[in-house]
């Protein structure tokens, strides 16, 4: 099937970004101008000017980019229309609603979320499809306030899943133990991403509190927080790291880390399988 068919019979209608919360004044107004613009284009209503040359696809790549800088509670037709130095107006007759356009933003991450063909090795599948997912997210951390929590987002989503699915299809798994291992797997990588995007904002912060101070007082502080919890008597797993100088958060050893945490969720997938195909 054409992948234009698919958008045009697309089943699920849009959904609303409030979670149960009162829509917004900002929220409510462009849902009126959305209403309003889309009667006007029935009619065939057209943007002036140089708006008319805008594009879905450069309002979509405006709207990551804000997103990408600031999270997705950034996002409206009017801060998308001042970085694209447009009226906000004219974006409706490219993109129907606030909701549509995350809608567009979501597929569009999709087509770059690399998901491989089975190989026969579904151990090597799974961890492809992990490193991929974590590449993704922590580029499009916002990405994580959307995913599991309403329907594909259109074919591109649609697809990805159908591919993931296939992938854990190797496994001999039925489809409840599958869906359960692919909701296992995706919820260790986004909490790989977050814990990694916690140690970025811990470590600025430190940096901060650090630039003030000279190497001889930043030396001055380590040891005496040493001392602290070596005279206390009550930390010797603690103090253990520290005078092996183990730093947990190391920037360096995220990779690492991340590969350390997947192989233990991998083994335990191979655990749950009556017999390991890989």
């Amino acid at each position: 099937m054409d992948e234009r068919e698919d958008e045009q019979e697309w089943p699920f209608p849009s959904v609303p970004r409030a979670y149960g919360r009162p829509a917004s004044r900002t929220e409510r107004r462009e849902r009126r101008a959305a209403d309003h613009i889309g009667r006007h284009k029935e009619h065939g209503w057209q943007p002036p000017g140089r708006e008319r040359r805008l594009s879905q696809e450069e309002i979509v790549r405006a709207a990551i980019a804000v997103a990408d800088a600031e999270g997705p509670e950034a996002i409206s037709m009017r801060r998308i229309a001042r970085e694209l130095r447009a009226g906000a107006m004219s974006l409706y007759y490219y993109v129907g609603s606030k909701e549509d356009l995350i809608d567009a933003m979501l597929e569009e991450m999709e087509r770059e979320l690399d998901i491989p063909d089975p190989s026969g090795d579904w151990r090597a599948d799974l961890r492809a499809f992990a490193r991929s997912q974590r590449a993704s997210l922590l580029k499009h951390p916002w990405v994580m306030d959307f995913l599991g929590s309403r329907p594909p987002s259109g074919p591109n989503d649609a697809r990805q899943f159908e591919r993931m699915l296939t992938l854990i299809d190797q496994t001999g798994l039925e489809p409840m133990p599958t869906m359960r291992v692919l909701m296992t797997l995706a919820s260790f990588v986004m909490g790989a991403v977050v814990r990694e995007h916690q140690e970025e904002r811990g470590q600025r912060a430190e940096e901060l509190l650090d630039a003030g101070l000279t190497e001889q007082e930043r030396a001055a502080e380590a040891v005496r927080i040493g001392d602290w919890f070596r005279k206390s008597g009550k930390y010797p797993h603690i103090m253990r790291i520290m005078e092996m100088g183990i730093d947990p958060d190391d920037p360096k050893t995220r990779d690492e880390r991340f590969e350390f945490g997947l192989d233990i969720v991998i083994d335990g997938i191979a655990a749950q399988l009556p017999q390991d195909p890989g």
